[in-house]
C-alpha cells in the first residue's frame, strides 16, 4: 500500500509539473538576426517582455543563428512540455509545419506567415495597409519629389510593403518617383547593415530624400545612411525614431509585439485557437508613431493628412491593392 501511494503521488507530481510548464514556460524561436535587431524579432521581443510582466511567467527563447537551426529549436521546445511554442518569420514556415506534426498535442504559432495544421495559430499583418500610410507621409515630407523604398529578402511580404508604399506616396503625388532594392533573396538579407546602406546611398545619390527601410537589421544600415547623408528615413516594425532623432521622420510598427502576447496570453488562459489572424490598422496590427524624437518634422498638415487616411482605411472607404490576393501593383 506504502509503495502505490508513493507511486500515485509521483505520478501525480509530474502531471502538475506538466501542467505547471505548459502554462508557465512558453516558448518563441526568433528569427535570424538576433532578439536585440532593433526590427522585428526586437518587437517580437517587445511582446514576451510584457506578457511576463503581466503575469510573472517566464517565456524560455532561443535566436537562431541560421535557419537550419529551426526545426531542432522547436523540437526541444515541444519535447520539453513548452506551450505554445512560437516562431518569429516567414522563413520558419517549414519548420512549423514539420514540429507540428510530430507533436499534435502542443499549440504552436508563427508570426508572419501561414501554416495550415489544427495546432497552428498563424499571425499575418496588412502591410500595404501601414506602408500606404508612410508612404503618404514620404512623400509631404519630401522636397524632391523623390523617395526610396529599401527591401531586405525580395519576397512577396515585402513586394506587398512595397506596393502600399508606392500607393501612399502617388495619393498625395502622383507624379512622385519612388525608387526601390531589394537587399538579396535569401533571409540573409534581413542582416546585412552594410548592404543596407550601400543601397540607401545610391537612392540618396539618385535625388531621394525620404527612404523606408523594409529589411530589419539590414534596415539599420538603411537609417545610419541616410542620418549621414542630413536626409530622412523611414523605420519599420519597431519604434526606430529614437535611432537617429532628426533624421527619422517616422515608423510604421508591424505590431509583432501585439501577436507574440496574444499568442501567450491566450495559451496561458486556456482560449488558445489555432486558425488565422489577420492584422491590419483597424485591429491594431499596424500604426505610426509620432513622439519627442520626430514631432518636429511632421508638420500639423501631415499628421492630418495621415489619420484622414488611417480612418479611411479602416472603415474600408480606401481599400489599399494588395498583390498577393489583386494582382500587380497599380500605376497611376
Amino acid at each position: 500500500m506504502k509503495h502505490l501511494v508513493a507511486k500515485t503521488l509521483a505520478g501525480l507530481f509530474t502531471l502538475i509539473l506538466a501542467g505547471t510548464a505548459a502554462v508557465a514556460d512558453p516558448a518563441i524561436v526568433y528569427s535570424v538576426g538576433g532578439k536585440f535587431d532593433g526590427s522585428f524579432n526586437e518587437s517580437a521581443y517587445a511582446g514576451v517582455q510584457r506578457f511576463e510582466n503581466d503575469f510573472k511567467t517566464k517565456v524560455r527563447e532561443f535566436e537562431l543563428d541560421r535557419d537550419a537551426q529551426s526545426l531542432q529549436a522547436l523540437r526541444n521546445f515541444a519535447n520539453r512540455g513548452h506551450e505554445p511554442v512560437v516562431a518569429i518569420g516567414f522563413n520558419q514556415a517549414s519548420s512549423v509545419t514539420q514540429a507540428a506534426k510530430e507533436f499534435p498535442d502542443t499549440s504552436f504559432a508563427i508570426v508572419d506567415m501561414v501554416v495550415d495544421a489544427p495546432n497552428v495559430a498563424s499571425y499575418v499583418f496588412k502591410e500595404n495597409e501601414g506602408a500606404y500610410i508612410v508612404g503618404l507621409l514620404a512623400a509631404m515630407a519630401s522636397k524632391t519629389g523623390t523617395v526610396g523604398f529599401v527591401g531586405g529578402m525580395d519576397n512577396p511580404i515585402i513586394r506587398r510593403f512595397l506596393c502600399g508604399y508606392q500607393l501612399g506616396a502617388y495619393s498625395v503625388n502622383p507624379d512622385a518617383k519612388v525608387l526601390y532594392n531589394m537587399a538579396g533573396t535569401t533571409p540573409a538579407a534581413f542582416a546585412d547593415p552594410a548592404r543596407g546602406a550601400e543601397l540607401a546611398r545610391s537612392q540618396i545619390g539618385r535625388g531621394a530624400d525620404v527612404i523606408i527601410q523594409a529589411a530589419g537589421g539590414t534596415g539599420i544600415g538603411v537609417l545610419q545612411a541616410v542620418a549621414d547623408a542630413g536626409v530622412l528615413g523611414i523605420g519599420t516594425d519597431s519604434n526606430q525614431n529614437g535611432l537617429h532623432p532628426g533624421h527619422v521622420l517616422t515608423s510604421i510598427r508591424k505590431r509583432v509585439d501585439n501577436a507574440v502576447y496574444d499568442s501567450f496570453k491566450t495559451a496561458h488562459e486556456g482560449n488558445f485557437k489555432p486558425g488565422i489572424r489577420v492584422l491590419g490598422l483597424a485591429d491594431g496590427g499596424m500604426d505610426w508613431v509620432l513622439d519627442d524624437n520626430n514631432k518636429s518634422l511632421v508638420t500639423p498638415e501631415m499628421i492630418a493628412a495621415a489619420d484622414a487616411a488611417v480612418a479611411a482605411i479602416s472603415s474600408g472607404e480606401i481599400k489599399v491593392h494588395d498583390i498577393l490576393t489583386d494582382g500587380a501593383c497599380p500605376r497611376p
